[in-house]
C-alpha cells in the first residue's frame, strides 16, 4: 500500500485529490494538511512514499519544502501557477500537475511511482509477446487498457493502437499477472485505467466496459 500525503492551503483542492485517491486501492492517505509546517514532524516520524504538494502556500512555499524532504519520499506538484513547473523539476519532482486536475492527468501521475506494492513492479514493467498474423508484437502490460474477445480471436486495446490475435481470453485470463481482471465472458480491463462503475457499466476515462452479472459483486468489491 502506498503512503501519501496531500499538503495544499485550499480546502477544495485537498477534497479534489481525497475523492482521485478514494478510487484507488492501493494508496492511502496518512494526512490531508492545509499548513506545510505540519508535515515535517510526520515526515521524520513516518514512511511516506509520495507528497502531493502544493506550492505557493503563505506559512511555507511548497518548492522550499521538497528542499528537505527525504530522497526516498516522491513528489507530485500539484499547483495553480505554471510558471514554477521548472522549478519543481529542479527538485527531481515526480511530476508536475496544473490546476484544475482531472482524473486521467492525476493517474497519468499515480502510474509513474516507483514503488507499488498491490502491483507487483515486474508486472506494470513486464511485457506480452502478441502473435498477429506472422508478427509478433511486445507489449507493455501498462499500455493495455483492456482486452476484448471477437469470436476465436482477441484484440489488445492499447494506449497507442490495436492487435488482433488468435487466441482466447479464457487462456490469457489464465496467463496474464493481477494488474488485469476479467469483468465479462469478452472483456478483461487493466485495473489502473478504470474510473468509475455505473450501474453495470465500467468506465476507463471515457470507454464503457459491460460488466456481466456474474462478475458484479467481485469488480464492486475488489475495484471500488
Amino acid at each position: 500500500m502506498l503512503r501519501c500525503l496531500i499538503i495544499d492551503d485550499e480546502e477544495l483542492a485537498r477534497t479534489l485529490l481525497k475523492t482521485y485517491i478514494d478510487r484507488l486501492d492501493y494508496i492511502e492517505i496518512v494526512a490531508s494538511l492545509e499548513n506545510p509546517l505540519k508535515a515535517i514532524n510526520i515526515l521524520k516520524s513516518e514512511p511516506i512514499d509520495v507528497i502531493f504538494l502544493d506550492i505557493q502556500m503563505p506559512e511555507l512555499k511548497g518548492t522550499d519544502l521538497a528542499k528537505i524532504i527525504p530522497s526516498t519520499t516522491q513528489i507530485i506538484f500539484t499547483t495553480a501557477y505554471s510558471e514554477y513547473a521548472l522549478e519543481g523539476f529542479e527538485l527531481n519532482a515526480l511530476d508536475y500537475l496544473l490546476k484544475p486536475i482531472t482524473f486521467d492527468r492525476f493517474l497519468a501521475a499515480i502510474q509513474k511511482i516507483k514503488k507499488d506494492p498491490k502491483i507487483n513492479e515486474n508486472e506494470v514493467e513486464g511485457k506480452i509477446t502478441v502473435k498477429s498474423g506472422y508478427d509478433l508484437h511486445k507489449i507493455k502490460y501498462s499500455d493495455i487498457l483492456y482486452i476484448e474477445s471477437d469470436s476465436e480471436y482477441v484484440i489488445f486495446h492499447t494506449t497507442y493502437k490495436k492487435i488482433m490475435s488468435h487466441q482466447t481470453l479464457k487462456s490469457l485470463e489464465e496467463t496474464l499477472p493481477e494488474l488485469f481482471m476479467r469483468v465479462h465472458r469478452s472483456f478483461i480491463i487493466n485495473k489502473n485505467y478504470v474510473t468509475a462503475l455505473k450501474g453495470k457499466d465500467l468506465f476507463l476515462t471515457d470507454i464503457r466496459i459491460p460488466v456481466s452479472s456474474s462478475y458484479y459483486e467481485l469488480v464492486k468489491n475488489q475495484l471500488f
